[in-house]
C-alpha cells in the first residue's frame, strides 16, 4: 500500500492556505468598504462645511452680476435711445436752418439782381446818344 499522509498533509496545507486567502480577500474587501464609507463621509462634510457657502456666495455673485449686467443694457438702451432722438432732432434742425438760409439767400439775391438791373437800365439809359436832329424839324 501506498503511503497518502504526505500527501494528505500537503493538501491541508493548501486547504488551510486557501481559507488563509478567502478570509484575506473577505477580510480586503470589508476594509476597501470602510475606507470607502470614511472617504466618502469625508467628501459629504467637506462638501457641507467648505464647498457649500463658497457655492452660495458664488451664486449671490452671479446673481448680482445678472442684475448689474440687465441695469447696464437698460441703460445703454437708454442712452442709444436718447442719442438716435438727439441726432434725429440735430438732422431735422439742420436742414431748416439750411432751408431757411436757402430762402435767404434766394431773396437776397433776388434783391441784388434787381438792383443791378435797374442800374444797369439806369447807366445804359444815360449813354445812349441822342438821335441827331432831322432836317425836316429844322425847316
Amino acid at each position: 500500500m501506498v503511503d497518502l499522509h504526505t500527501t494528505n498533509v500537503l493538501l491541508g496545507i493548501m486547504a488551510a492556505v486557501s481559507v488563509f486567502e478567502a478570509l484575506l480577500v473577505i477580510g480586503m474587501g470589508v476594509g476597501a468598504f470602510l475606507a470607502y464609507r470614511r472617504v466618502m463621509q469625508l467628501v459629504t462634510d467637506l462638501e457641507a462645511h467648505q464647498i457649500a457657502p463658497l457655492r452660495e456666495k458664488v451664486d449671490a455673485i452671479l446673481l448680482d452680476v445678472k442684475a448689474v449686467t440687465a441695469r447696464v443694457s437698460q441703460q445703454s438702451e437708454r442712452v442709444d435711445h436718447a442719442i438716435s432722438g438727439t441726432m434725429e432732432r440735430v438732422d431735422e434742425t439742420a436742414e431748416r436752418v439750411r432751408s431757411s438760409v436757402r430762402d435767404k439767400v434766394a431773396q437776397a439775391i433776388g434783391v441784388v439782381r434787381g438792383v443791378r438791373a435797374i442800374l444797369i437800365s439806369i447807366l445804359h439809359h444815360d449813354s445812349r446818344p441822342k438821335p441827331p436832329a432831322t432836317a425836316a424839324g429844322r425847316a
